[in-house]
Order: C-alpha cells, then sequence, then structure tokens
C-alpha cells in the first residue's frame, strides 16, 4: 500500500497552508458569535437558559447547506470566479448581520434576533461550503492532515474574537451595540481574503440542467464507494463528535453558571485555550503526516473523550481559576486535535470536481448534533445537572468510536 511521504516543516511555509489560516478564521468567527457572544449577550439581557438552548436550532443551515451546495459548485458569479465570488459574497451579509445584532434588546427583540441568527447561520454555512472546496482544490492529497490541522487551528484561534475580546468590551466597557461592531469588523479577514487569492485551476464539468448535475455529486460518491461504506460512514459523520459537541454547547453559560464573572471567562478561558489550540493544529498536522488519518482518528478520539470528563470535574468543584484554565486547555487541546483529524478525513473521502457538494453533505450531517441535539442542552442541564450532563456527553461519544473498526481501520496505511 501506497505511504505517504514526509515532507518535514517545509510544508508549513508554501502558500497553500498559509491561506488555511484564513479560510480557519474566516470560517470559525460567525459560528462562535452564535455560539459564544450570543449566549452571554442573552444571558445578560434575561433570556432564560431554556431559550438560550433553543437558540441552537437557528443553526439549521449548517445542516441543510449540502442543499445549494451544488448550485455553488457549477455557476460561477460574474466576479473574481466560482470559488472567491461566492467567498465574497457570503462574506459582507455577514459582517453587516453581526454588526447588526447589538441594535436589538433581548427580552424585547427575541423573534427579531433569532431571524438575524438565522440569517448569520445561512451566510456561514454557505460560506463555509466555499472555503471548504477551495481548500480541497488547491490541497494535495499529501498535505491534507496538515492543512485542515491548520484550518482547524485557526478556526478555533477565531473564538478569542466573540468569546474573549467581545466579552471583555462588554463587561462594563463598552455597550453592546459597539461590541457587535467591532466583532463584525473581523470578517473583513474573509473579505480580504477573497481578494488576494487566485482562483484554483479545477476543471468543471460542462454545464447540464439543475437537476442531473444536483445528483452527479452523490452518484460519483457512490460509484466509487457503495452503498455500505456511504452508510457507515454518515453514521460515523453523525456520531463521532456528537459527545463534544453537546458538551461545548452552552459553555460560556456554564462557565458564569458556576460563579466565573464574564472578563474571568475572557480572560482566563479563551487565553488559556490559544496556545494548546495552535499547538495541538500543528501536532496534529505533522502527525497526521507521520502516521496518517486513520490512526490519528483513534488517538485524538481517545483524547477527545476524556477532555469532556474534565467539564464534569469542573462542575463537581466550582469557579476555581486555575482549573477553569487546566480544563480549557486540555479541551483546546484534544477536541481540537479530534476536529483537525475529523475534518481532514471529511477532505479525503471528496473528489475535488464535486468538492463543494459532497464536503458539505458531509460537514452538514456532522453539525446534525450541534443543530438539533444542542437544542435539547438546556433541558438536559435543567433536568440533570451540569455534572451528570457532562457524564452523558462523555457516553455519547463512546459510539464514534466504536465505527472506526470499520470506516477508519487502526491498521490500515496512511493513505486509508
Amino acid at each position: 500500500m501506497t505511504q505517504v511521504s514526509n515532507p518535514g516543516f517545509a510544508a508549513y511555509l508554501n502558500r497553500r497552508i498559509v491561506i488555511c489560516v484564513f479560510t480557519g478564521f474566516a470560517s470559525g468567527m460567525p459560528l462562535y458569535v452564535l455560539f459564544q457572544l450570543m449566549p452571554a449577550w442573552l444571558s445578560d439581557g434575561g433570556v432564560s437558559i431554556k431559550e438560550i438552548g433553543l437558540f441552537s436550532l437557528a443553526t439549521i443551515p449548517y445542516t441543510w447547506k449540502f442543499i445549494w451546495a451544488p448550485v455553488m459548485d457549477r455557476w460561477v458569479p460574474p466576479f473574481l470566479g466560482r470559488r472567491r465570488g461566492w467567498m465574497i459574497l457570503m462574506q459582507v451579509p455577514l459582517l453587516l448581520f453581526i454588526g447588526a445584532l447589538g441594535m436589538f434588546e433581548p427580552a424585547k427583540s427575541i423573534w427579531l434576533i433569532a431571524w438575524l441568527a438565522l440569517g448569520i447561520a445561512f451566510f456561514s454555512a454557505s460560506q463555509d461550503v466555499v472555503l471548504d472546496a477551495y481548500r480541497r482544490e488547491i490541497l494535495p492529497d499529501r498535505e491534507l492532515g496538515l492543512g485542515n490541522s491548520v484550518h482547524i487551528t485557526a478556526y478555533r484561534v477565531s473564538s478569542l474574537v466573540p468569546g474573549s475580546l467581545s466579552l471583555i468590551l462588554a463587561d462594563g466597557i463598552l455597550p453592546w451595540s459597539v461590541v457587535f461592531w467591532i466583532t463584525a469588523a473581523f470578517m473583513l479577514v474573509g473579505v480580504g481574503l477573497s481578494l488576494a487569492v487566485k482562483e484554483p485551476d479545477t476543471e468543471i464539468p460542462p454545464p447540464k440542467h439543475f437537476g442531473e448535475f444536483a445528483v452527479a455529486p452523490f452518484l460519483e460518491y457512490l460509484e466509487r464507494r457503495g452503498w455500505s461504506k456511504l452508510l457507515l460512514i454518515l453514521c460515523f459523520m453523525f456520531l463521532y463528535k456528537l459527545g463534544d459537541n453537546m458538551a461545548t454547547a452552552l459553555a460560556v453559560p456554564f462557565y458564569l453558571d458556576i460563579g466565573f464573572t464574564k472578563t474571568e471567562v475572557g480572560l482566563v478561558a479563551k487565553h488559556a485555550a490559544l496556545w494548546p489550540a495552535i499547538f495541538g493544529g500543528i501536532l496534529g498536522g505533522v502527525l497526521m503526516i507521520r502516521i496518517g488519518i486513520n490512526k490519528a482518528l483513534w488517538f485524538f478520539g481517545v483524547v477527545q473523550v476524556v477532555s469532556i470528563l474534565g467539564f464534569a470535574v469542573l462542575a463537581d468543584t466550582g469557579p476555581v481559576l486555575w482549573l477553569l484554565a487546566a480544563v480549557i486547555s486540555f479541551e483546546y487541546l484534544g477536541v481540537g486535535l479530534g476536529t483537525a483529524a475529523f475534518t481532514a478525513f471529511i477532505a479525503r473521502e471528496t473528489s475535488k470536481v464535486y468538492a463543494a457538494t459532497q464536503f458539505a453533505l458531509f460537514t452538514a450531517l456532522a453539525a446534525v448534533p450541534r443543530t438539533l441535539a444542542n437544542a435539547s442542552t438546556g433541558f438536559f442541564v435543567e433536568a440533570m445537572g451540569w455534572y451528570s450532563f457532562f457524564l452523558l456527553c462523555a457516553l455519547l461519544a463512546l459510539p464514534g468510536m466504536l465505527l472506526l473498526f470499520w470506516v477508519a481501520p487502526f491498521r490500515a496505511g496512511n493513505q486509508e
């Protein structure tokens, strides 16, 4: 079986890997606005924990993005090209919608805020479709692990804006209305990326009617893998990140609920995550070059499950700052590693010709637990308490690990 050659650290210096830094930051920013900044803002505005949990339903576009992904695969905007044109068409509305959130009071305009959140999720999910496709097209197969690790690292580092800087600014320094516009301005990173990069040289199949090109990506995958492999992989993609997604869905309200202040969350929790996230991303990329994606899914998945248990320890102990820093550091290291391997696995399963649609289908399925299961997390917490809730999340992470026996055998070579 063909083995992946080791390009060494020189791979970190090429333009493709640098681009992955910016795709990760632009992709992560809107999601962390929805999952970190908005819950803190809603909680500060008097919205109940049940209603905050239900706001996860606003992120349903992440689950259904594969429906419109074929259009983004085949229709070329009249400016910048197929990938870059779609990038900027999604990024400008994201900037405006995020900034507009702070213009309203949560307790008085809850439904309008929900619609704005839905709009952010739609444009963010659509941006992910094109950014994932662009990254798949520019990365050769030998760099998928490294490139996606860098992407995930930057993705998580982007959380420092809505989850740290914005929280600190909102803690008596600036009004929420100004904080949201400052947060939105960081989407200019994505706009700059769209204007600066080159369009990838990927051959697009001849245009056909919509019905045909909408199903072509799915038929191509079936011909390549078959029904049994497809069903196994779909189940795996749903379950592998289930426990992790649920455990982190209400992270900021959890920190506030057990007694930490917004400033402590901003300074300690988020900055404790920065270096582990960077280290985890680099380590994950290097290890995937050496051991392959399959073994990485096994090793990183175990660390991911253990990191969930750290939240249970924190829930049992209470607001201890050093423990908060330790738990968050390990969570960002472990879950960051697991996400990097998972994303590289998804990229490996896609073809370059239909990258947007196939990548969107797989990542959308992975977002189902984040969207639907997370909506129930508030009810679970109220019924079970934080400690039992995190134990449940750890148990829910195990079925995805068991499926690795079939979808990513440990003893397979680096390419499988």
